[in-house]
């Protein structure tokens, strides 16, 4: 089981919110998520020690390689995850909260599978 929903949550927003705009910065991940900014701006602080996140000048945060691999791999199980919920009769609201929870603790093994039984059902 992975451990770190926190790590992953702020590197899957990012990833998101740069993909609707051309600028991040703390304060959108802010009005993003409802954190208090001290716990965001502790939050993005690890990200960088981690190498997961840089931040420029002008505060705009940019994910590393790492970073973006990471928020990628915990995006991918977040919609494989909806897809099966979704499958079984959850309705998009009940499957998305519940695959926001469950994608940060299913194994590997486990989300093969399940990646796997998706794929299948879907051909």
């Amino acid at each position: 089981m992975r451990t770190n929903e926190s790590e992953e949550m702020y590197l899957e927003t990012i990833l998101l919110l740069r993909g609707r705009k051309s600028s991040v910065r703390s304060v959108d991940i802010v009005e993003e998520l409802g954190y208090a900014k001290s716990s965001v701006s502790r939050a993005v602080n690890l990200l960088i020690n981690k190498g997961y996140v840089e931040m420029n000048d002008g505060g705009d945060l940019i994910l590393t390689q790492s970073g973006k691999q990471k928020a990628a791999n915990v995006y991918e199980r977040h919609c494989v995850i909806t897809k099966l919920l979704r499958s079984i009769g959850a309705d998009e609201e009940l499957a998305e909260s519940n695959a926001c929870r469950i994608e940060h603790v299913v194994s590997e093994e486990m989300f093969a599978i399940i990646k796997e039984f998706i794929h299948k059902k879907s051909m």
